[in-house]
């Protein structure tokens, strides 16, 4: 069976990578589906999709990703996007509720992975510590993908984000 692992990955965590070690460990045959796509550089979504297959390859190695563009709101295109632009699969795994839900429209069998250490492990969080200096942010990602993010100056830019967004004064 090939799962679909739909998430956005801004950035990729532990949590992610526990979850992509769950279903292997299922049996199934993982697709990572790298959502938002064409979103980049704000703070929700700080790296490229470029950066964040990067990511992907630095921490787990050699893996099937598919980059996913978002639709502006207009739901029922969404799912055709999805077919074109990833590997057949037969159910599709994600912790967002629009993604599942524009899945469930399309009568797509989908589910949730159990969410590891959702207290620490949250992209929302951890862009947060990054924009606000807090380096134990390195911690909670995989060494592979800090130093791709070491490399763009990504901590940088989430933080020239935050301000720009007003998320955090200068």
């Amino acid at each position: 069976m090939r799962a679909l692992f739909i998430g956005r990955f801004q950035p990729l965590h532990n949590g992610h990578v526990q979850a992509i070690q769950w279903l292997m460990d299922k049996g199934y045959k993982v697709i990572i589906g790298i959502g938002s796509a064409n979103s980049s550089f704000t703070y929700r979504n700080p790296f490229t999709v470029g950066e964040r297959m990067e990511m992907m390859e630095a921490a787990i190695g050699q893996a099937t990703t598919c980059s996913i563009p978002d639709t502006g709101g207009q739901s029922l295109l969404w799912y055709p996007l999805v077919r074109q632009y990833c590997p057949a699969f037969d159910e599709v795994y994600s912790n967002d509720d629009y993604t599942r839900l524009a899945m469930e429209q399309w009568n797509i069998n989908t589910r949730q992975t159990p969410l590891f250490n959702r207290s620490e492990l949250s992209g929302s969080r951890i862009r947060y510590m990054m924009a606000s200096g807090d380096r134990s942010w390195t911690r909670l990602v995989p060494e592979g993908a800090v130093k791709v993010i070491e490399k763009i100056k990504g901590e940088e830019r989430v933080r020239r984000l935050a301000i720009i967004e007003n998320i955090l004064n200068e």
